[in-house]
């Protein structure tokens, strides 16, 4: 027996340390881990300036500056989450804001009447101020440290929220292994974003996304944020007639072609708007040569016109960006253009500024903000040209030029144009609808003016290479017939159709007549527009049907 005693106590002693082992396993599986998490990893900061920016409960990828104790945001982020109406001169170190009448700015790196810098370059980036964001912006935000994180809304949608039980961490991940983020006490409120089994993700006041058990959480219930409403959006207030637009563009070169007028209101009816192409844009200062004539700004009224005098950028050798990206030089351009007008007496200013490039597209549209106050002021029609709406040219901003101007117009043509190497129609009904469709979702129906085309092109392939030549109504007819060629309703254009082999030459022609401008118009009627608009005059020479179908639409 006294044999057997110790390999008992060394049974019992092997079972209790191995007991003792799975004890302490189990103990570690099921044990609460006290790691925390890297911040700085965490809200991706890499340096003491750097800020966080957590903006309706998500983690963003842009970062702040923090400066003299305030968060400054890059322009680019201010624009895509908060405001994108604030405007950088990059040339002259100037931030502006506008208002329907006013302009208001700030030197970069300078202290403003608020008492702080709202704003300040560097490396090339703008960065501004929340405090001065704010000014002009309904969100709300608040500033932290350790780490720092800026912590925004602008979302008030209704969201689930809770209340803590008691005090606990919240974790990176769901599970009692997981890092901790934070420590959260009881009674404080956290919004719920994912609720799961055991665990639930979270948001906490002050910043932090992370999961915390469910068994922790009580009060569960839905809450809606009360919008802050601190700053008044100012009316953008447009003049607009009680009555849809009929504007024929008159393409005048020379002083000396205003003498036309009378010619080419010969045989038209219905359109009570001209717009003479008197001003061209001649420098890269701001200036412009104005060939225009109030002799003929009497005659248009004295017939029931308005005059829209229309400015563009490509009749001289420009630079529109080098123009319209600086602050001086669009204060000079704008100064000018207003008392031209004024002195002619004209109604308005019809604004086509072309092939205005990507990196342009701010500038080009706090002209139109800048213009827009002193046409306001001045009681002149401000009405901006566009190409039929692409994805390429939407830095052309449709819908701030719906705020700002009183007409936004599209040019629905130019579907196939003079440098397309494939034949095809000017403005198909399928290009044009789609053109109408888009930019209604983004300008209300009633600002926004079509123009159709009174010419088409005559395509011409000849040894597998293709070319064309614009031409007007009638000279398509009489080249229809001169070369007996037959013409086709072509359904899916919407056209009349006509192709013809002429020796090595094969012509094609989709022609605008009042029949395809019929279907073009009702598409307009089922939109609701503002007007139509037709390029140019002239070019409907001997076919006044087609001024009956473009009445048809004025007179509803």
């Amino acid at each position: 027996m006294k044999k057997k005693l110790p390999v008992i106590i060394a049974v019992v002693l092997i079972i209790v340390i191995i007991a003792i082992t799975m004890g302490v396993k189990v103990l570690e599986r099921f044990s609460y881990s006290k790691e925390r998490m890297d911040l700085g990893s965490y809200y991706g900061i890499e340096s003491g300036e750097d800020v966080a920016l957590v903006l309706n409960n998500e983690i963003k990828e842009e970062k702040g500056r923090l400066s003299e104790g305030r968060c400054y945001l890059p322009l680019d982020t201010v624009h895509a989450y908060l405001n994108d109406r604030f405007y950088a001169d990059y040339n002259e170190n100037l931030l502006l804001y506008t208002t329907p009448d006013e302009i208001i700015r700030t030197e970069g790196g300078s202290a403003g009447e608020e008492g702080y810098v709202p704003a300040f370059m560097d490396n090339g980036v703008m960065y501004v101020a929340l405090d001065y964001v704010k000014k002009y912006t309904n969100f709300s935000f608040e500033l932290f440290q350790d780490p720092n994180r800026a912590v925004l809304t602008t979302s008030w949608g209704e969201h689930q929220a809770a209340d803590i039980k008691k005090d606990t961490a919240v974790r990176y991940q769901g599970g009692v292994k997981s890092d901790i983020l934070t420590d959260v006490k009881a009674g404080d409120k956290v919004v719920i974003l994912e609720e799961m089994e055991n665990w639930s993700k979270v948001a906490t006041s002050d910043g932090f996304l992370g999961y915390v058990e469910n068994k922790r959480l009580e009060n569960l219930r839905s809450e809606t944020l009360i919008p802050v409403t601190d700053y008044q959006e100012p009316e953008y207030t447009s003049i607009r007639r009680d009555h849809k637009i009929s504007l024929g563009w008159h393409q005048v070169t020379s002083e000396a072609a205003n003498s036309t007028l009378s010619t080419v209101l010969d045989g038209v009816s219905g359109m009570n708007v001209i717009s003479p192409t008197w001003f061209f844009l001649s420098d890269n200062e701001g200036n412009f040569v104005s060939i225009g004539s109030k002799d003929y700004v009497e005659q248009a009224h004295s017939r029931g016109l308005e005059v829209w005098a229309l400015l563009d950028n490509f009749t001289y050798d420009v630079n529109t960006k080098e123009i319209l990206s600086y602050t001086s030089k669009r204060a000079n351009l704008i100064s000018g253009l207003v008392n031209e007008a004024l002195a002619l007496g004209v109604d308005g200013i019809n604004v086509d500024l072309e092939q205005v490039s990507t990196e342009a597209g701010e500038d080009y549209v706090e002209f139109l903000r800048e213009l827009s106050i002193s046409c306001r002021a001045n009681n002149l029609v401000l009405s901006v040209d566009n190409y039929v709406p692409k994805n390429y040219n939407a830095h052309y901003n449709w819908k701030e030029q719906g705020i700002v101007a009183d007409y936004v117009i599209i040019m629905g043509y130019d579907e196939h144009y003079g440098g397309s190497q494939e034949p095809g129609s000017v403005a198909s009904i399928g290009f044009v609808e789609e053109g109408i469709s888009t930019m209604v979702q983004s300008v209300p129906a009633e600002k926004v003016i079509n123009a159709v085309p009174f010419y088409t092109r005559i395509w011409e392939t000849k040894g597998g290479q293709v070319q064309s030549q614009a031409v007007g109504i009638s000279a398509v007819q009489k080249f229809v017939s001169d070369k007996g060629a037959e013409t086709i309703w072509d359904e899916e254009a919407c056209q009349n159709y006509a192709e013809v082999q002429d020796g090595d030459s094969f012509y094609q022609v989709w022609m605008e007549d009042a029949q395809s401008l019929e279907v073009k118009i009702n598409i307009m009627k089922n939109y609701n527009l503002g007007g139509v608009a037709a390029w140019k005059l002239g070019y409907e020479k001997g076919h006044p049907e087609v001024w009956d179908v473009l009445t048809s639409f004025v007179n509803g």
